[in-house]
């Protein structure tokens, strides 16, 4: 059976080969950040050619999923490459050229959602928010 294409594709989390029963979207896992013993942060796309989109997926093992912020647009290709891990903040590209920057707070931040995030980052509508998001070229 042939899926619709806005079907998005999802998976189950394992961790050292155990279910965890956290479900996150995204087809192809590109990067996994260890943040503390409980939280990771997970890097996925979909693996859609022409409008490739990145979804970084905030987990904390015991109570599932705490955030997802989605970086796009449409007809844009994306590689994500040259991931660095720093105490307090994580570097990498994404959409051509740009780097972007991502400081992970573990406990909820006040969200101002008409000016908080630069084009191209999308998250769901809300006053919180776990992962601060910056384009720096």
């Amino acid at each position: 059976m042939k899926q619709p294409s806005s079907h998005k594709p999802v998976r189950q989390l394992l961790l050292a080969g155990f279910a965890t029963n956290i479900i996150v979207p995204g087809l192809v896992l590109e990067a996994a950040v260890q943040i503390d013993s409980r939280h990771y942060l997970l890097f996925l796309t979909d693996g859609i050619i022409f409008e490739e989109r990145l979804t970084m997926v905030l987990i904390d093992i015991n109570h599932g999923v705490k955030e997802i912020v989605r970086i796009g647009q449409a007809w844009a290709s994306g590689y994500f490459e040259n991931l660095s891990v720093k105490e307090e903040e994580i570097t990498f590209h994404f959409l051509g050229e740009a780097e972007w920057r991502v400081k992970i707070s573990l406990t909820a931040r006040l969200r101002f959602p008409f000016f908080a995030d630069p084009p191209a980052v999308h998250r769901a509508p809300g006053w919180k928010k776990y992962l601060t998001i910056d384009c720096l070229k």
